[in-house]
C-alpha cells in the first residue's frame, strides 16, 4: 500500500499562548505534571523536559482541556484516545534507555501529542497513522509548534515506514496480539521497540535488536491500549 509523506512543518518556535482563554495556567500545570511523573518513577531528565515543553491541552478538544493534565487517557474521536502522560513518558524513556536518539518511529499518531514529546528527545521523528481524519487532526494540532523534524505519514502502521528505516527506537501506541515482523525488521541493531501486546489482557513489552536476526524480549507492566489494526481508513 502506498504511503504518502506530507510536507514538513516550518522551523520550531513557541506558539502563541491561549491558556487564559481556556482558564488554564499551562506552565504551572505542566510543572505539576512533571513533578507527578517523577514520583511515579520517571527519571529520564530529557523525557521530563520534553513533557514539560509541550502543552497537552492543545491536543484535546476544548471541552476536555481542563482534564488535559490529569494522568488519564482522553478520547480524541474515531474510537481512539490520547495516552495518559505517564505511559507516554514511560514508553519513551524505556525506548531511549539514556541514549541519544537519531531517527525514531511512532506507530499510531493519534492527535500528535506523543510525537511532539518524542520531538524533544530525537533528531528525527516519523509518525504513522492509519485513520485519515486523525492524520489530518495531528497535522493541525502540531502545526503551531513548528517541529520541522516531525514527519507525518498516512498509512498502515503495522507495515512501518521501511523507506526511512532503520530506526533508533520504535514506539507503538496500540496493542496487537503480537509484534509485527515488519516493525522488528526496521529496528537498528541495538535499538528498542516498546509496544503493548495482547487482547483483553495486555502487557507492555520491550524488544531490543541484538543482531541481524536476533532480538531480546522483556515483559513490563500491565497496560490498556486500543487495538492495533491493519490497513487504512479514508
Amino acid at each position: 500500500m502506498a504511503i504518502t509523506v506530507p510536507q514538513r512543518t516550518a522551523p520550531i518556535t513557541t506558539p502563541p499562548r491561549q491558556d487564559d482563554n481556556l482558564g488554564l495556567n499551562s506552565e504551572r500545570m505542566r510543572n505539576a505534571l512533571v513533578a507527578r511523573l517523577r514520583v511515579q518513577g520517571i527519571t529520564d531528565e530529557r523525557v521530563l523536559a520534553a513533557v514539560q515543553a509541550i502543552a497537552r491541552h492543545r491536543f484535546v478538544d476544548e471541552a476536555l482541556a481542563s482534564r488535559a493534565y490529569e494522568d488519564a487517557a482522553l478520547p480524541i474521536g474515531h474510537g481512539q484516545t490520547i495516552s495518559q502522560p505517564w505511559i507516554v513518558a514511560r514508553m519513551i524513556a524505556a525506548a531511549r534507555n539514556g541514549k541519544e536518539l537519531g531517527k525514531v518511529l511512532e506507530v499510531g499518531t493519534g492527535c500528535g501529542y506523543q510525537a511532539a514529546v518524542l520531538a524533544g528527545v530525537a533528531k528525527e521523528v516519523y509518525t504513522i497513522e492509519r485513520i485519515r481524519a486523525l492524520h489530518e487532526l495531528a497535522r493541525t494540532r502540531l502545526r503551531p509548534f513548528r517541529l520541522p523534524h516531525v514527519r507525518l505519514v498516512f498509512g498502515d502502521g503495522m507495515l512501518g515506514v521501511p523507506s526511512a528505516a532503520p530506526f533508533d527506537a520504535i514506539v507503538v501506541a496500540a496493542a496487537g496480539l503480537s509484534i509485527p515482523d515488519a516493525l522488528l525488521s526496521q529496528l537498528a541493531i541495538g535499538a528498542r521497540l516498546i509496544a503493548p501486546e495482547g487482547g483483553a489482557r495486555q502487557r507492555l513489552v520491550m524488544i531490543e535488536r541484538t543482531g541481524a536476526q536476533s532480538w531480546v524480549r522483556t515483559e513490563l507492566e500491565p497496560v490498556r491500549f486500543v487495538p492495533l489494526q491493519p490497513g487504512v481508513l479514508l
